[in-house]
C-alpha cells in the first residue's frame, strides 16, 4: 500500500478555503485577513520501515521578483519566473502520528519563508502561515502538502531550519511520498473551482 495524504475541507487539486489562508481577496482588487488555520491532515499506508514523518508545504509559484506584488496598476504575469516559498515545515514527527487536527503541531518546526512577517497559527514564523499571493499575480498559485516517510527517527536539523535545509536533510531518507494539492488566489479575475 502506498502511502497516501488527504486534508480535511480541501479536494486535490481544488481550491482551498481562505479559513487556511493568511489573507483573502477583498472584492475590490486587494485583500483582507484570512482564517490562517492549518487544515486537517492525514496519511496512511507508510512502508513498515518508516522511522519519522516529515511535513513541507511549498507553493512554486511565487514570483521570484516580488517588487510589483500587490501593487495597482501593475499585474505580475503568469510566465514571470518562479521560486519556492515554504509555508509550513515539520521535521521529526514520530512514525505512531499519522495526523495532525487542524492548529496541531508535532515534531520539530522549521522557518517558514513569511519570516518575521509570520502570523502563524501556532508558533509563528515556526508555524504554519496560510496562502496570500499578491493580488495582481495572473497565476492561480498550487500549494503542495507533501508527506514523507522516512527511514531514520531524527535528521541533522534544529529548530528554525529552512525549507532549503529540510530538503536537503531528507534527502537520501525517503522510504515514500505522497502529496495533496489545494490552489489559491485573490486576484479577483481568476477563478478556481471548489
Amino acid at each position: 500500500m502506498a502511502l497516501k495524504v488527504k486534508l480535511d475541507g480541501i479536494v486535490d487539486g481544488h481550491a482551498i478555503d481562505p479559513d487556511f489562508c493568511t489573507c483573502r481577496s477583498d472584492g475590490w482588487g486587494g485583500v483582507k485577513p484570512g482564517g490562517n488555520r492549518s487544515p486537517s491532515i492525514s496519511w496512511s499506508g507508510a512502508p513498515r520501515e518508516t522511522k519519522s514523518f516529515a511535513l513541507i508545504v511549498v507553493d512554486r509559484d511565487v514570483p521570484a521578483d516580488f517588487s510589483p506584488a500587490n501593487k495597482v496598476g501593475l499585474t505580475i504575469p503568469s510566465d514571470a519566473e518562479r521560486k519556492a516559498f515554504y509555508h509550513w515545515l515539520l521535521v521529526h514527527i514520530p512514525a505512531d502520528v499519522t495526523a495532525l487536527g487542524e492548529g496541531e503541531m508535532a515534531g520539530i518546526a522549521g522557518h517558514n519563508s513569511m519570516g518575521e512577517r509570520s502570523s502563524g497559527s501556532k508558533g509563528g514564523a515556526n508555524g504554519y502561515d496560510g496562502p496570500c499571493p499578491p493580488f495582481n499575480d495572473e497565476r492561480v498559485h498550487t500549494y503542495h502538502f507533501i508527506v514523507y516517510a522516512l527511514d531514520v527517527a531524527a535528521l541533522d536539523l534544529q529548530p528554525g531550519f529552512s525549507g532549503e535545509e529540510a530538503t536537503a536533510a531528507i534527502s537520501g531518507h525517503i522510504l515514500d511520498q505522497s502529496e495533496t494539492t489545494g490552489k489559491y488566489t485573490t486576484n479577483p479575475h481568476l477563478h478556481v473551482s471548489a
